[in-house]
């Protein structure tokens, strides 16, 4: 690859010289000055060990959606953007365990000031989103809440930040971006004790494949009936309805989208936030 390829292909990542360095091997002050061209002749195995990371993806890469050919290429085009690569380096929050050893009490533990997961006993540290993730957050969460109110409904409607202890045990505790709660059964002071009815998820380059991946097979396990994937760059949602078989069909922000835990009765609307998100859109650096 050439310098500019590489260059290209972090970007596409949303890779820092930090993170880039943790999966490649190659010192950050190394990359710091390939990327600059103060380096003028690298070493090739810095190269190699950027190229492992940046280079062109494969076959063996594609993450494994659920559903048939047309998921899959719904997930063909989140690699495209660059999306199941986004996936932030994990950092060590604790240093005296490995991951896959901690448990809610290390979670508990994290100082209120930084926000992280734990999913199978793995801490992953969570980056502060974007505006338009929450501009998208925010109105799926008051499109939910308006029905709700509307429908006399005993449901609850939560956002980010919110504990869920989704496999009732001390290993995972994870934060959908929005949740719907219908079984007070469920409800904790802390947050969820269980499964919620419903998860959004709104993918990001830092969060994209654990999302994608990890966090949707857990929450088809744990019995979620619904799971919506977001993907703000293609303006898509993905609905995963979690019944006798898995069912799922994609929808772009231009469509209404049903809510299959209430009979499709609820339709969200994306489309009335569309010029707010083509105008945050032209903010990107």
């Amino acid at each position: 690859m050439t310098l500019e390829e590489m260059k290209s292909r972090k970007k596409e990542m949303g890779l820092s010289n930090k993170e880039l360095a943790a999966r490649s091997g190659v010192p950050v002050g190394t990359i710091q000055r390939i990327f600059s061209g103060e380096t003028k002749a690298p070493r090739r195995a810095a190269i190699e060990g950027l190229e492992k990371v940046l280079g062109k993806k494969t076959a063996a890469d594609q993450p494994e959606i659920p559903g048939s050919d047309s998921a899959r290429r719904w997930g063909d085009r989140l690699m495209e953007s660059g999306y199941a690569y986004g996936t932030k380096a994990v950092r060590e929050l604790h240093s005296e365990k490995q991951q896959g050893e901690y448990t809610l009490e290390d979670y508990y533990a994290i100082p209120d000031d930084k926000r992280a997961e734990l999913i199978d006993g793995v801490l992953y540290d969570m980056s502060s989103p974007s505006s338009m993730h929450q501009e998208i957050s925010m109105e799926i969460s008051l499109q939910l809440r308006l029905f709700v109110r509307q429908n006399h409904g005993n449901c609850s409607v939560n956002a980010a930040p919110y504990d869920v202890q989704l496999d009732q045990d001390d290993r995972t505790m994870v934060q959908p971006d929005v949740l719907v709660l219908c079984d007070r059964e469920k409800q904790r002071y802390f947050g969820c004790y269980g499964a919620p009815d419903l998860v959004v998820e709104i993918l990001s380059p830092s969060s994209g494949k654990k999302d994608l991946i990890i966090k949707l097979n857990k929450y088809l396990k744990a019995g979620v009936k619904e799971c919506w994937m977001v993907n703000p760059e293609s303006r898509q949602v993905i609905v995963f309805k979690n019944d006798e078989m898995l069912l799922f069909r994609a929808y772009d922000f231009t469509e209404k989208i049903p809510v299959g835990i209430w009979d499709d009765k609820c339709l969200v609307d994306l489309s009335v936030i569309t010029e707010k998100l083509d105008f945050l859109e032209s903010l990107r650096p």
